[in-house]
């Protein structure tokens, strides 16, 4: 299928830290370790073979071999759980939220990248096995930010109370979601796949996390693709040292703080930080419960909970019950890292941009930093609307700006007449030149009135260039109003199409297609946004 590609810079969508660091700036080498470049992945490999033991790999197959245990799953991903046993087996891993039926369109991105590189790597590097790993965060508690999904510009919500780890969530009440979704997919086959595809997972699985994992296995399954949950007695066993260190230490919270200074402290850059750090970056888990773990006044307790602790009987609970401790959006990396024989994550510019925050942490508690790998992005388009946006002499990179610029670049080209004042006020700037210099050699005094008359003559010139332009917009109303439907298809809410629509949309448009064109047009390692033409 036919694919265009435009930096992330010129999206104007992605942050300057995420642009610096696609760039390979100089100014943020020291916040992580190997960039995601082919060739450096061997360094990256030497690194964690060395830490990563086999005690470790025989408990995390065992966990995922009993998470799987009531799931068909492929012949591939099977083997490719039974691989991480070996010493030259590592894992490229990707993470997101629970959303309801995927949430965003960018899912599919995270998981096809990942999916991808492991490919990649394998060609490269035929000595060693690479297997593809989804981290569902079934630990998180913010149920607002996964119960619904954009569907032909309506939200689908799922509306009820909820409360601790949404993993756990119980699925009753998705069924009336499901009915009024299965109105709206319409007939056909693709239409049907939908709804049985939501139906088996939501309606046949008793929580979220069930659910997810079906429904991500039924999609990607074909591809060796492997579900974890963190959320695991034995795996955070595995993290329990960290779990003590945090307790007593604080590391994190002093790493992390240290590291956020070095980055405001740098010359001129303004990055905004992602994620600050508390003193305990850990949650306590219990039903409906998951609450920030604290240590005031001599003892440690659980915010807005009765429960406390001495320093040895909280120690004495990490022991015996590690899974009732939940790491934070600050530990959740390092947990990640402890069980999985990983070397790469991919995520997207917000997950990168708290990431880069965590390497001095990383290097205190000994643990391999891995590469970092901003995830693929994609805008899909149909052939009609490419048709459409050459007629109008839209380009890739003017599709991509804000509404207002674009059509007001636009106008300004097809206009008969010239709207563009720049040649005036450059003229009327060399005048005052000339007054300010005689102001000087005069009377100084003149100065700020010769200023408050240039400002003045300058912004009447603004007014009529946009009153000129405003004419010209309704002139050419037909034009603009085209312009403005075909963006809107494209940038719903004006927002990127990966960041608000569902993957069922497409999925309507393309069916069984859909994924196998994603895999096969998505370049990882590429780090270019990609225009897709289905």
């Amino acid at each position: 299928m036919p694919t265009e590609s435009i930096s992330f810079k010129k999206t104007g969508y992605f942050s300057s830290l995420i642009c610096d660091y696609l760039e390979e700036s100089s100014t943020l080498q020291p916040f992580y370790n190997n960039f995601p470049k082919l060739e450096n992945f061997k360094s990256q490999i030497e690194e964690k073979q060395e830490s990563f033991g086999l005690v470790t790999r025989t408990k995390l197959v065992e966990s995922l071999q009993k998470q799987y245990a009531n799931f068909e799953i492929s012949e591939f991903t099977s083997q490719n759980i039974e691989s991480l046993k070996q010493e030259n087996t590592f894992t490229i891993t990707t993470g997101h939220q629970l959303n309801i039926f995927t949430g965003p369109l960018y899912f599919l991105y995270k998981i096809v990248s990942t999916i991808n590189l492991t490919t990649e790597l394998k060609e490269a590097y035929p000595d060693y096995n690479f297997v593809p790993i989804y981290w569902m965060a079934t630990e998180d508690h913010d149920f607002e930010e996964i119960n619904y999904f954009n569907f032909k510009g309506k939200k689908v919500r799922w509306n009820r109370s909820a409360s601790g780890a949404v993993g756990e969530l119980s699925t009753e009440g998705l069924k009336d979601v499901f009915e009024l979704f299965s109105k709206d997919l319409g007939i056909g086959k693709q239409a049907d796949f939908l709804r049985n595809l939501f139906s088996e997972a939501y309606l046949k699985h008793q929580n979220l996390a069930d659910a997810t994992r079906f429904l991500t296995n039924a999609l990607f399954s074909e591809y060796g693709l492997v579900i974890i949950d963190g959320n695991d007695a034995v795996l955070k066993q595995l993290f329990v040292p960290f779990i003590k260190d945090e307790l007593l230490n604080n590391t994190s919270y002093k790493s992390v703080t240290e590291t956020i200074e070095k980055i405001n402290s740098l010359p001129n850059h303004s990055y905004n930080i992602q994620v600050n750090p508390r003193e305990i970056n850990l949650f306590y888990l219990g039903e409906n419960l998951r609450e920030r773990i604290v240590f005031e006044e001599g003892k440690y307790s659980v915010v807005d909970s009765d429960i406390s602790w001495t320093e040895v009987s909280i120690l004495n609970e990490v022991e015996n019950y590690p899974e009732r401790f939940s790491p934070n959006v600050i530990m959740r990396p390092l947990y990640q890292e402890v069980i999985l024989p990983n070397l790469c994550y991919i995520g997207g510019g917000g997950e990168l941009a708290y990431w880069v925050e965590l390497k001095q942490f990383f290097d205190e508690v000994k643990i391999p930093f891995p590469i970092l790998l901003l995830r693929n992005s994609v805008l899909i388009q149909t052939v009609k609307q490419q048709k459409k946006l050459q007629n109008l002499n839209i380009s890739v990179e003017d599709v991509f700006l804000k509404r207002d610029v674009l059509i007001n670049k636009k106008v300004r080209e097809i206009s008969n007449i010239d709207i563009d004042f720049s040649s005036q006020k450059k003229y009327l700037k060399e005048q005052f030149e000339a007054l300010y210099k005689l102001a000087e050699e005069t009377d100084k005094s003149f100065l700020g009135a010769v200023k408050s008359q240039e400002k003045k003559q300058l912004k009447g010139i603004d007014n009529l260039e946009k009153r000129l332009l405003k004419a010209q917009k309704i002139k050419l109303q037909d034009q603009v109003l085209r312009m403005t439907d075909i963006q809107n298809e494209l940038f719903p809410n004006q927002s990127l199409q990966e960041r608000n629509t569902n993957f069922s949309q497409f999925y309507l448009e393309y069916g069984e297609q859909l994924i196998p064109q994603l895999i096969e047009n998505l370049k990882p390692l590429n780090a270019e946004f990609l225009i897709l033409t289905l």
